[in-house]
């Protein structure tokens, strides 16, 4: 039976493993699973922030600069996952000559070409998962510009305060939800790294999948930008 299969029993539970470890690491980091603050909540809270204070400005060249910044950041991100798109077509196109240079590594396992083919798909597919993330952030922080634009301004709001929060509570709320599908492609990218591994071995598969999980949960619950974004005591710069 085992003979039969394209993937090897190893092969199937190194990719079960990855899954696992992206779901655990996704709902983490959203405060599903953990009651420690991670990155991401804490950032949410300096969103709500945010928009309060841009509520009591009359000005707001500097809040529709950082609105652009974040667009350009995320257009970034969504077209560099589409010409990895185009690279992971191109690796189908090459599969013998690729696989002839995986074959010789000294670490590598040996692969067929249709194992190789479809794991070249999973990477298609977790790139493209990446890609429609960030196209919709790019969309999201659209509408949250448009948002930020309806919020009043603060004299107008002196009369109706009960306006003037709701409507910096929607603004804040479709940032939160553009940063959440932008982190979401973002984790897309980081995990298509350690997918690598899988071209060389189920070993190197799982060891690069703990590797890149480890980094990341050090980055959303212990590194100094959360201390940063909690205000816990973080220190000076130059000190």
């Amino acid at each position: 039976m085992a003979e039969s299969l394209i993937l090897s029993p190893a092969d199937l539970a190194a990719l079960a493993f990855f899954l696992i470890v992206w779901v655990v690491h996704a709902l983490a980091a959203n405060g599903h699973l953990v009651k420690r603050v991670s990155l991401t909540a804490a950032m949410n809270a300096q969103r709500l922030a945010w928009m309060h204070t841009m509520g009591r400005r009359e000005l707001r060249m500097i809040d529709t600069s950082i609105m652009v910044g974040l667009q350009q950041g995320t257009a970034f991100f969504a077209s560099s996952a589409l010409i990895a798109l185009g690279g992971c077509f191109a690796l189908l196109r090459g599969a013998d000559n690729v696989l002839m240079v995986v074959n010789e590594l000294p670490i590598a396992a040996q692969h067929s070409r249709q194992a190789f083919e479809i794991k070249v798909v999973g990477l298609i597919a977790i790139l493209a998962y990446a890609f429609f993330k960030f196209g919709w952030s790019y969309r999201l922080f659209n509408y949250c510009s448009i948002l930020v634009g309806a919020v009043p301004m603060h004299r107008d709001s002196l009369d109706d305060p009960s306006d003037m929060e709701a409507a910096i509570q929607r603004a804040a709320r479709m940032n939160m939800l553009a940063g959440s599908h932008f982190n979401a492609g973002l984790r897309g990218i980081f995990f298509s790294i350690a997918y690598l591994g899988w071209f060389l071995s189920p070993v190197a598969f799982l060891s690069t999948t703990l590797l890149l999980f480890a980094v990341l949960l050090r980055r959303q619950f212990f590194s100094e930008a959360r201390r940063v974004a909690l205000g816990e005591g973080s220190r000076a710069v130059g000190q």
